[in-house]
């Protein structure tokens, strides 16, 4: 039996203890689509025939560990190609069949990735609420009355459904985004030109980025470490690049004044405060800036001379079948006539101001945390009014391709008529890794360890030191990371130390003594900020190797026996922090 939410770790972790086979998993997947098709969710699927053959040779072949996405059903937007299969970008007239994958699906294929088949959009990517399609318009999966959002609205869908483990899409001015949003998923927008683009129909080529839709930040950041990479094919693709990002101690953008605007959506907004104060208790600290200047930029995409793009896009298409085209779609794509050379200076020059803007913001924040929209609409309404709601929705998503940005969106909680929230993490270009692991924190769900240079050196600590503690600070003030919770072996007695201030314990061990483990932090520091401070520890404690639970050896705070004396044993506490909470 299947979970129903397919993630790619549940299918991994069947797979590799036996437990499903690829063909269990694909005859799971076609049983879900023939009990519940979601008609307007996909546009095609792979012959049912096609899909057992593709799962029978995996598993004919055997596990294979070293493909990450080994068995693990997909699908993929339709402007998005994949061999054999008719590339329609929700335009009927428009379709052509490939005979090779676009770049993306390739890798993940290479990885061992099963394709289902290619899910719906608004027409050629155009629109961020999912009903500009002749093929239906899929609707959010908590209340059908209400929009699925878009472009990526099929793939949302059919991911929150539990027909796939996720789904590529696009994302432009936030296409990838807001469906994730509304449907209680995640959306990883890489930084621009870290996915290939080839094999991609084009929105606005320059500001185009292909997206993952999944459940969780770990799934979604796998598949786009798979997907990633230098493509001499793409003229925009660009090498992946580290850009660090604080984990520990990082300051992070917030909303204020006038513009944290949610359209009267107060139970958004309330959502919204919620997630700024889970933020801080991770770690972080909030500072409120003016979104004036970003909530302008966004203007451009739309408003500026970037809406020429998409009329480069398809300009032969249009030319001859516009009639083809939803009318929504025409009358925007149409807005690009007559767009002169000047206006594209002009809105060049505009861009290179906000983007001094923002530069200077990254002073003094290393991310924002922002609504990923901020209300959501019915059908209805959209249908009835669905340039300007739909300009709503992009209020806080515009910006960021136009400025540079990588941004993870996640789900963050539920209005009390059970329709899903998210806000988004946003961050300079390249800091996709770090926005990963904070918004795998701030989500709850599958975190994600970071990754720390070679030459960085773990220490464990248990008292004074863990997150939020008084002494938290000498970690995060030279650039220290967390790398997760821990716990020591059984065989470690925990004791609160007399005279000391702040208040400090001491962690000791006593072989065959069988307790219930210290509860614990593991940092990593460079090896200078290291070295000063292994040094700045006072006696009686010191530095030696413990043994957590896992068998690991790591350099942690000990304590000498002699300091033992007048000590109060805390061990059955667990920890500093369950003890320091009994105090009252």
């Amino acid at each position: 039996m299947l979970p129903e939410k397919l993630t790619i770790q549940a299918l991994t972790d069947l797979y590799r203890t036996g437990k499903a086979s690829p063909v269990t998993v694909i005859e799971a997947v076609l049983e879900r689509l023939s009990a519940n098709p979601d008609a307007a969710a996909w546009i095609s699927t792979v012959p049912a025939e096609q899909l057992r053959a593709e799962a029978a040779a995996l598993a004919a072949a055997g596990y294979d560990p070293c493909k990450p996405l080994w068995g693990i059903p997909f699908a993929a937007k339709d402007n998005i190609d994949t061999a054999g299969i008719p590339t329609t970008a929700a335009c009927p007239a428009f379709a052509f069949t490939p005979a090779t994958d676009s770049t993306v699906v390739a890798k993940l294929r290479a990885a061992g990735a099963i394709l289902v088949g290619k899910t719906n959009l608004d027409q050629f990517a155009t629109g961020l609420n999912g009903t500009r399609s002749p093929y239906g318009a899929p609707r959010c999966v908590f209340d059908t009355d209400y929009i699925s959002g878009g472009s990526s609205s099929g793939s949302a869908v059919v991911v929150a459904r539990g027909q796939v483990a996720f789904a590529l899409g696009t994302d432009t001015a936030g296409s990838g985004r807001v469906p994730a949003s509304f449907n209680d998923l995640v959306g990883i927008k890489p930084s621009k030109g870290l996915l290939s683009t080839s094999g991609l129909v084009p929105a606005c080529r320059s500001q185009d980025c292909i997206t993952v839709l999944a459940h969780d930040v770990a799934d979604g950041d796998l598949v786009r470490r798979v997907a990633e990479g230098f493509d001499a094919a793409d003229p925009f693709s660009r090498a992946p690049q580290a850009r660090p990002l604080r984990l520990s101690g990082f300051r992070f953008g917030v909303l204020t004044g006038a513009e944290k605007e949610f359209l009267g959506d107060h139970a958004a907004e309330a959502l919204y405060d919620a997630a700024v104060e889970r933020l801080v208790s991770l770690g972080g600290t909030a500072v409120p800036f003016d979104y004036k200047p970003l909530r302008e930029c966004a203007h451009l995409l739309y408003g500026g001379p970037w809406v020429a793009e998409r009329l480069a896009a398809i300009e032969e298409f249009f030319e001859g079948q516009a009639d083809a085209m939803d009318p929504t779609v025409r009358s925007i794509v149409a807005g690009a006539q007559g767009k002169t050379a000047v206006e594209a200076f002009v809105g060049q020059y505009s861009l290179a101001f906000y983007a001094q803007e923002i530069a200077r913001l990254w002073c003094n924040v290393d991310l924002l945390l922002l609504p990923t929209t901020p209300t959501i609409y019915t059908v209805a309404d959209m249908l009835a009014d669905p340039i300007r709601l739909n300009s709503n929705l992009g209020r806080y998503t515009n910006f960021v391709n136009l400025l540079d940005c990588a941004a993870v969106a996640v789900p963050a909680g539920f209005r009390p008529n059970g329709l899903p929230f998210g806000v988004t993490l946003i961050g300079p270009a390249f800091t996709d890794t770090g926005l990963a692991v904070l918004a795998s924190r701030l989500h709850g769900k599958g975190e994600i360890m970071p990754t720390i240079p070679d030459d960085w050196l773990p220490i464990v600590v248990v008292g004074a030191h863990l997150s939020g503690m008084p002494l938290n600070h000498e970690l995060t003030s030279v650039g220290g990371v967390k790398l997760g919770d821990v716990r020591t072996a059984p065989d470690y007695r925990f004791y609160t130390l007399a005279g000391t201030v702040p208040p400090k314990p001491g962690l000791v061990r006593e072989p065959g003594f069988a307790g219930p483990g210290i509860a614990a932090e593991e940092w990593a520091l460079p090896p200078a900020a290291f070295g000063q401070f292994v040094a700045r520890i006072p006696a009686p404690l010191g530095v030696g190797k413990v043994t957590l639970d896992d068998g690991r050896q790591v350099t942690c705070f000990l304590c000498e026996s002699h300091a033992l004396a007048g000590a109060t044993d805390i061990t059955p506490f667990g920890g500093w922090r369950a003890y320091r909470a009994s105090l009252g």
